[in-house]
């Protein structure tokens, strides 16, 4: 069952609840209804994943309340700062080179060495964020593929029943994502047009970055095989429930713990002396199919 609460602080402090006990809330934020969870909890984030039903793991943005909070993991350049105090709080996430002690799930960055951040500006999700003291992933609050919720009504229809709790603060303002902007240095692109105009050209999608992109990402260095009962000669082996491996994602074959491993492992396999990668079958079911078609990317020829 799904609870629809009015913006309060008993809703805030029910969201939070929620939040330390490692579940995804709808919040609202100016753009659009976002589902949000413990970006340092790797399981809770795969409940995200889980809730909408999404089919591949993509970098996720990270909502934070201040700039302090968000240079704890993410390194901000000059050009950066600037963006920063011209518009945060705000609709504008920045890819920023990711702090490796910054304590995010890898499944937050899709384990690459970026992280997506946002400030919002809207009060709940403000409230949110000082009330757990915890950074938030959070994409919008819909059944993958589907629109983007911009009330709560939205928010209930697609999502009812898969998660514990709806804030709702009314529609969004702004009712459209923010704008995605990846900074290298004093090097701007445009990777998503939203609500503010940089006055940039959007970038050809090449490898993902961020969330709106669509073309594969992180892969290891190495050869794939996938559906490996054990290993051949020279193969790391991640493992999966009775199939123990060299990392085992789930030692009880929980998907959600192993969609919360799944970057770690192949970090750690990429950089194993085995120069060949194996890895046990995972059921299709659930989560199953996102980890098995990250994996069925991983393993692409390239």
């Amino acid at each position: 069952m799904t609870r629809v609460l009015p913006f309060s602080d008993e809703a805030i402090g029910e969201a939070a609840r929620l939040i330390a006990a490692g579940q995804p809330v709808a919040m609202p934020t100016e753009t659009v209804y976002g589902l949000a969870a413990d970006a340092t909890d790797g399981e809770a984030v795969a409940r995200i994943y889980a809730a909408k039903g999404r089919p591949s793991f993509n970098p996720l943005i990270v909502h934070v309340p201040d700039v302090a909070a968000a240079a704890e993991f993410a390194s901000l350049s000059s050009e950066a700062e600037q963006l920063a105090a011209r518009h945060w709080p705000g609709p504008l996430t920045m890819v920023l080179p990711l702090r490796p002690t910054g304590g995010l799930s890898s499944l937050v960055t899709a384990g690459l060495p970026t992280v997506a951040v946002r400030i919002p500006s809207h009060p709940a999700m403000q409230a949110l964020l000082r009330a757990t003291g915890k950074p938030l992933a959070a994409p919008s609050a819909n059944a993958s593929g589907s629109i983007s919720p911009t009330r709560a009504a939205h928010v209930l229809k697609s999502l009812g029943g898969r998660i514990p709790l709806i804030v709702d603060a009314g529609p969004c303002a702004r009712g459209i994502e923010s704008t995605i902007v990846a900074v290298d240095g004093d090097r701007l692109r445009l990777l998503r047009p939203g609500p503010i105009d940089l006055g940039l050209e959007l970038e050809a999608v090449g490898s993902i970055e961020a969330p709106g992109q669509l073309a594969s990402h992180y892969a290891p260095s190495k050869p794939v095989r996938l559906n490996a009962e054990r290993p051949g000669d020279d193969e790391y082996l991640i493992g999966f429930g009775d199939v123990g491996g060299d990392f085992n994602l789930s030692a009880d074959a929980d998907v959600v713990e192993a969609a919360s491993r799944l970057f770690d492992a192949l970090h750690e396999a990429d950089s194993a002396a085995q120069p060949l990668i194996a890895v046990a079958p995972i059921p299709e079911e659930g989560l199953g199919a996102a980890i098995n078609d990250r994996l069925r990317k991983a393993a692409a020829p390239r």
